[in-house]
């Protein structure tokens, strides 16, 4: 018979770890580290011995970079007592299992453990996939039972997620919660759904990124260098698949189908297929990529490594470019190629808006100075191969025109015949769209061979990436002339076919959409969802900060091309992002979006 909850638990000092992997052995440490006593339990005495040796070697380093001292290593240690026998667990006052993302296996564990522990023993999950709720169920004690989502690796990272089903007393929340805290990490409360919230929008992302590279729409090293660079994130979600394992990958994306039925949930077919044949990632030496060894983190050549210094196509001679607009990525953009050493014509409708980007432009090379980024005289240099015209004939005599307009087809189509006009044979013509098709800005010119897509990230100075987009019209020589200047100006060249969203904008508008969708059904809160990312996910920024600055209006009309283009229902706009769009709640522009903020 279950023992009712009606008083605050005690602390829990004595806790048991079922599982000694990667995951165990890292909450383990963490736990003894932080002066409880740990009961590592594995049915395999060499894992056990392998965790022992992990957690000596694992203090030992954390002693040489001053982390602990020797007598705290040493204390720690003695904490750590490991076995094969679950009956060790008897005097545990929580028992965290992390063992393989089995239902039957760890149905069993549970099963188990109600004949071995106290009845006020709490018992936690650390699934990210499976159901709390029916481990919960056929336990004998359901409101003892909770999920405790750590993430890897669980020394460095900072977020748990805590996760409760409906039968799932209070009282063992607070308890895991207070302990979470006093593990100097940050506790997220969450429902039980398959992913909870970081998987379950990490995972969404990674599925389409698998897809996209199944669709040779981009190769595994452009996907994951145009995530990093476009997104600043730690890796790229190729090489990130293979670390998690694609068959865990596989296993996560199954269980958030069955309950979603979202197309962008269902399995890629490429991550049954390199499951099926044994090449489950770094775990096996081999995934998306090639390691040097099972469990090493060296990415070896393959026969899909792209040769470096491959012949290509000779590009075109730039000496000028020229740079339509007169906005921030304008700017930002004219700023990048006069550091690199290009005359560029900054042209605008009018002189006086060339003008005041100009002097923009300066005003941001003098920060650069005071910061000792570089001299004066570099600067002045700078400013002065930067030419303000009030008018596009001024383009006549430039290598490379690059249009950096609004985000409107028209307005853009209209630039193009124009520069078709006015720019001589041979130039090349590039749009920075980031969602529009490249190609129907070539279609509005008499040599849609020339036309390329070049688009950059805000700020362009900073920001390392581009996108080279080439339409099944664009000519080999133009392509290879814009992959010369990305060299000269020291940026990072990703190729993608001309579609809406091209790698970066594809994979993080679906991301932050479903997170305005896990809001929009009441499952977590921004803060929540925005730190579960930051902690767990690896993000700089959590997805309604970054909706937030983006502009709310931008991202609807991503997400509007993406949903027409792919006509995919899981990428139709969330109705929230819509309301708050026609309320004229934009972001940061407009002093409110998902948060309020101060007016300047």
């Amino acid at each position: 018979m279950a023992t009712p909850l009606s008083d605050p638990l005690s602390p829990l000092q004595t806790i048991a770890v079922v599982g000694l992997g990667t995951m165990g052995t890292g909450i383990a440490e963490v736990l003894a580290k932080a002066g409880r006593e740990v009961i590592g339990i594995d049915i395999s005495e060499a894992a056990t011995t392998h965790a022992t040796a992990a957690l000596e070697a694992s203090t030992a380093h954390a002693v040489e970079r001053g982390r602990l001292t020797e007598q705290e290593r040493a204390d720690a240690l003695a904490r750590v007592r490991t076995g094969t026998d679950l009956r060790a667990a008897a005097d545990a006052d929580l028992v965290i299992e992390v063992v393989p993302e089995s239902y039957e296996i760890k149905h069993q564990i549970f099963r188990e453990l109600d004949g071995i522990v106290r009845p006020e023993t709490i018992l936690a999950t650390g699934t990210n996939a499976l159901s709390v709720t029916r481990l919960a169920a056929d336990s004998a004690r359901p409101e003892r039972v909770l999920g405790l989502h750590f993430f890897n690796p669980a020394p460095a990272m900072r977020l748990v997620e805590v996760v409760s089903s409906v039968l799932t007393a209070p009282q063992a929340v607070a308890a895991v919660t207070d302990l979470a805290l006093a593990l100097g990490k940050e506790p997220v409360a969450v429902g039980d759904r398959p992913g909870f919230v970081a998987d379950g929008l990490l995972f969404g992302y990674l599925n389409q990124a698998a897809a996209m590279y199944e669709a040779k729409y981009a190769s595994r090293e452009d996907i994951d260098a145009a995530m990093r660079l476009g997104c600043g994130l730690p890796m790229g979600p190729l090489a990130l698949l293979d670390l998690i394992g694609v068959d865990t990958a596989r296993t996560v994306l199954e269980a958030m189908y069955a309950e979603s039925r979202d197309r962008l949930h269902a399995p890629a077919p490429i991550l049954k297929q390199l499951s099926e044949a044994g090449l489950t990632g770094r775990k096996s030496g081999r995934g998306f990529y090639t390691y040097e060894a099972p469990g090493s983190a060296t990415v070896v050549r393959d026969a899909l490594t792209p040769l470096e210094g491959a012949s290509r196509t000779p590009g075109r001679e730039v000496r000028s470019v020229g740079v339509a607009g007169s906005g921030t990525m304008a700017s930002g953009i004219v700023e990048v190629f006069a550091k690199a050493g290009y005359d560029v014509v900054l042209a605008a409708r009018s002189e006086e808006k060339a003008r005041a980007a100009k002097a923009r432009i300066g005003k941001s090379l003098a920060r650069s100075v005071d910061k000792g980024r570089m001299t004066a005289e570099a600067a002045a240099q700078t400013l002065d191969r930067i030419t303000a015209a009030g008018s596009y004939d001024a383009f006549a005599d430039v290598d490379l025109a690059v249009e950096a307009v609004a985000e409107d087809l028209e307005i853009k189509q209209q630039l193009f015949a124009t520069l078709d006009k006015v720019c001589k044979p041979g130039a090349v013509l590039a749009t920075t769209t980031s969602s529009l098709p490249v190609v129907a800005c070539a279609r509005a010119t008499s040599r849609p061979q020339d036309v390329i897509g070049m688009h950059f990230f805000n700020p362009a100075p900073a920001m390392k990436l581009v996108e080279v987009v080439r339409t099944v019209l664009t000519a080999e020589d133009v392509h290879s002339t814009v992959r010369e200047v990305c060299v000269r100006i020291k940026k990072h060249a990703v190729d993608c076919g001309d579609r809406a969203g091209f790698i970066v904008n594809a994979l993080l508008f679906p991301y932050l959409n479903n997170a305005i969708k896990m809001v929009q059904e009441h499952y977590a809160s921004l803060d929540d969802i925005d730190a579960a990312m930051r902690l767990g996910g690896g993000y700089p920024m959590g997805p309604f900060e970054l909706l937030d600055v983006v502009g709310l209006d931008v991202s609807l009309a991503i997400e509007k091309v993406l949903h027409r283009e792919f006509r995919d229902p899981g990428l139709a706009p969330a109705p929230l992002l819509e309301h708050l769009v026609a309320a004229g709640c934009l972001g940061r522009k407009t002093g409110r979006g998902f948060r309020e903020y101060a007016r300047r």
